[in-house]
């Protein structure tokens, strides 16, 4: 038997970095972000058949055994036992999570594959992190609210791998939708936002979102941010302040319908962003917003942290085909999606 689970990657229209723990320690974070149909996947099969997968500690001690494979870079893992998992650089938070939520005595395979580019800046690893909650849950046959299971997938990333992030992530693929998120201390509240069937799918329709052919190492920005904040650099400590209210607006656009607005929320959000600090972009990236805003976008934001990755655009009604071509033709790959509106899902194979 296989038990599959699935986790959406996401696209932050605003507020981003203000969910950041270290930043809402002091200040409440808000960020609206929308979950979309590219997925994490991971897959555990399970020892000796439906016996085993539902009682895995009651498999023999020949059976203890971990096998981990991760399709993205072709990497295999095995290790006796969970206890004896290594964290290396290779697939070390398939290995967190496997560590974090299980003992000895489970034998198992598990395989994960990801379908956003690498260091994409949709949140990919944190898609990832809820889908090895989502397919571990099913195989202890635990149940687990999607709060739960963003904040267990938080928690292995940040305090097992010590990484640098926030959680926005962790919440937006685990519930799926359009949310905006109110971030204080560890608390978190997502509410889904009611926007109209018509609205919905004109954003849908007029977002533009692209791989800009460069990938990025978001734990540098994040530190560069990171240390800017500590050192109380007035830009800095400034735009995080007008990325909230952004966020704020954006939330109100899409409530009301008002998409023009929406999309100069996004070049709002950006110019802000860009004040964060020097690496959020470069010349490549500056290129392909001058591409996208001279061939009919009315503005767009880089993903994530920056640097790299996927850029969003919102465009004039019946102009995004112009855009989409132009990014194209300065060499960045157009990444087709629909919003996903299911959050983590898991199932059984046969």
């Amino acid at each position: 038997m296989l038990l599959r689970a699935r986790a959406p990657v996401r696209i932050d229209f605003a507020g981003g970095w203000t969910d950041v723990a270290l930043f809402t320690e002091e200040s409440k974070g808000l960020v609206v972000n929308a979950a979309i149909n590219i997925y994490s996947f991971a897959t555990i099969a399970c020892e000796g058949g439906q016996a085993a997968c539902g009682s895995p500690r009651q498999q023999p001690d020949s059976k203890n055994s971990v096998r981990l494979y991760s399709a993205d870079f072709d990497v295999h893992v095995e290790s006796p036992d969970v206890s004896q998992l290594e964290y290396d650089g290779n697939i070390d938070l398939v290995k967190a999570a496997v560590r974090k939520m299980l003992e000895k005595g489970n034998g198992f395979s598990l395989s994960t594959q990801s379908i956003a580019p690498p260091e994409s800046g949709l949140g990919t690893s944190a898609a990832m992190g809820v889908a090895l909650v989502g397919v571990i849950s099913a195989f202890k046959e635990s149940s687990l609210l999607p709060y739960e299971c963003a904040e267990l997938a938080s928690s292995i990333e940040r305090h097992e791998l010590e990484i640098l992030g926030g959680k926005q992530d962790h919440y937006a693929s685990a519930v799926g939708g359009i949310n905006f998120m109110e971030f204080m201390g560890e608390e978190v509240r997502t509410s889904s936002l009611k926007i109209a069937p018509e609205v919905c799918y004109e954003l849908e329709k007029n977002l533009v979102l692209c791989y800009s052919g460069r990938s990025r190492p978001s734990g540098n920005i994040h530190q560069n941010v990171t240390d800017a904040y500590v050192n109380n650099d007035v830009k800095t400590r400034t735009a995080l302040r007008n990325m909230k209210e952004i966020a704020r607006a954006a939330k109100t656009a899409l409530m009301h319908g008002k998409l023009s607005n929406f999309g100069q929320l996004l070049n709002e959000n950006w110019e802000n962003q860009k004040s964060l600090h020097p690496s959020v972009t470069n010349e490549h990236i500056d290129g392909l917003f001058n591409t996208a805003l001279t061939g009919g976008a009315i503005g767009g934001k880089a993903c994530g942290a920056g640097g790299g990755g996927c850029l969003v655009f919102y465009c004039e009604p019946d102009r995004e085909h112009r855009v989409r071509q132009r990014l194209e033709e300065s060499g960045a790959k157009i990444i087709d999606f629909n919003f996903d509106f299911g959050g983590l899902q898991t199932w059984k194979v046969d």
